[in-house]
């Protein structure tokens, strides 16, 4: 039986103690320290780890420490949707994002050209320059490459940009595949769209990256999800394990609500229904703001991991 602890700070308190002194908290710190302990025995116990989040996470300043996870091979696959790979390939090429706030007027911020996602702002200028490079790297590619599944497209596109931050340059360096479902669903879709205007026998097979996601592991192999938020990447990642016979361990850590009966606010339970995740599974769910709640459980998992030399860095 656990109990309650006070928590008490002291001077120079750490990430990694801070977090452990979660496990006596109660309420959502203990979920964190329980989901950093879960990120743990994954790796561990050599799982293939599943990371999915949304676009709007990288359009923070979360995208750099992504790129950090996918370095220290802290996942073995990536699924994500299109404006996680457009914002990563933006800031690759020096786009900077104004952190603005909430409660901006935002009829004011259209007549200035600057799109809200949040309290991050983006200017109509970024979209535009993205523009310009896509269709140079698009013809880059086109040169060697003329029919790709999405997942072959992105480390193209990975092993072009050049720089440590981004999530797919060093997804590419390190053989990690990064899958878009629904590739067409922002402006990169679009500049897709444009390009095959000129290039008609310019292929992106949705259908091949589908079977190339499945095909990622086994029934045999242990597997674990991490899921940041819900969405197209999410189901992607859990359908994977589903007719793969389930995951062993999963982490969800959402804001959405399991009462909209939403993909997105779906409880690790409810996919045991589904068969997504084993019954037996170790499985924890973390409500709150990804921004957060990530970056505590992951680095106490890294700090503890490297301890134990499980991880080098």
């Amino acid at each position: 039986m656990k109990y309650t602890k006070d928590f008490i700070w002291k001077k120079g308190l750490s990430v990694k103690e801070l977090v452990n002194n979660y496990e006596g908290i109660g309420f959502q710190s203990y979920e964190l320290f329980k989901g950093s302990e879960l990120i743990k025995k994954m790796k561990k116990n050599s799982a293939k780890i599943y990371l999915s989040f949304t676009s709007n996470m990288v359009t923070t300043g979360l995208r750099g420490f992504f790129a950090q996870v996918v370095k220290y091979k802290m996942c073995d696959v990536i699924c994500t949707t299109t404006g996680a790979i457009e914002e990563d390939i933006m800031k690759s090429f020096g786009e900077k994002f104004i952190l603005g706030s909430f409660a901006s007027d935002d009829n004011e911020l259209y007549e200035r050209g600057e799109n809200r996602v949040g309290n991050v702002l983006i200017k109509n200028e970024s979209y535009e320059r993205f523009e310009s490079k896509m269709q140079d790297m698009l013809s880059d590619i086109y040169e060697t490459k003329k029919k790709l599944s999405v997942n072959q497209l992105l480390k193209e596109i990975g092993l072009r940009i050049k720089d440590e931050n981004s999530f797919l340059y060093q997804a590419a360096i390190n053989n990690i595949p990064v899958f878009c479902p629904a590739i067409t669903d922002g402006s990169l879709g679009f500049d897709l769209y444009l390009f095959k205007q000129d290039h008609k026998d310019f292929e992106i097979d949705i259908i091949k990256d589908f079977s190339d996601i499945i095909f990622t592991t086994t029934h045999d192999e242990k597997k674990a999800i991490i899921a940041l938020g819900g969405g197209v990447s999410k189901h992607h990642v859990i359908l994977t394990t589903l007719i793969n016979g389930g995951a062993d361990y999963a982490l969800y850590m959402t804001t959405a609500s399991a009462t909209s009966g939403s993909l997105s606010g779906a409880t690790t339970q409810e996919a045991k229904s589904w068969g997504k995740i084993k019954d037996d599974a170790d499985a924890v769910t973390v409500y709150g703001d990804v921004t957060i709640t990530f970056p505590l459980a992951m680095i106490k998992a890294l700090e503890e991991l490297v301890e134990e030399k499980i991880i080098t860095i």
